[in-house]
């Protein structure tokens, strides 16, 4: 089960989102400014990696379907995605409910805030990285 900090990245759990003095002089943020914070907390987007270690091929499928509607399939068993909090619940629910908590691995890397972080740069040791694009299927 997450906590309401867990599903939200380390660098915005602070003080501040649960109502604790803080960085503001020991005020609570209460009402006026600051009662958007946390709403805005909610939908700001963070860059993570997800990487996974399944030992059984069919949850890996599953895992890989899942994770295919949450980012950008790099490599094998390596996401990038741009998750709010609530994308980031989700798709921590959704694994949860695939995995074998003994057997496998998820992790999940923050690589910080998603806006201005400019153009993807991917460098890569022996083999060079090409970008998998996903196919167009027209129904």
């Amino acid at each position: 089960m997450l906590s309401c900090c867990e599903a939200i990245p380390p660098a915005c759990a602070g003080g501040l989102i649960r109502g604790l003095p803080s960085q503001n002089n020991g005020r609570e943020l209460r009402g006026g400014s600051g009662s958007n914070l946390f709403a805005t907390v909610k939908t700001m987007r963070f860059s993570y990696l997800v990487c996974y270690d399944i030992c059984d091929e069919k949850r890996l499928r599953k895992v890989f379907q899942t994770m295919r509607g949450f980012g950008d399939h790099l490599q094998y068993s390596v996401f990038e995605c741009q998750l709010t909090a609530t994308d980031l619940a989700r798709c921590r629910a959704e694994l949860a409910s695939i995995i074998h908590h003994t057997e496998d691995q998820v992790l999940f890397v923050n690589l910080g805030p998603a806006a201005g972080r400019g153009d993807r740069v991917i460098a890569a040791l022996g083999k060079p990285y090409t970008a998998v694009d996903a196919p167009c299927i027209i129904v």
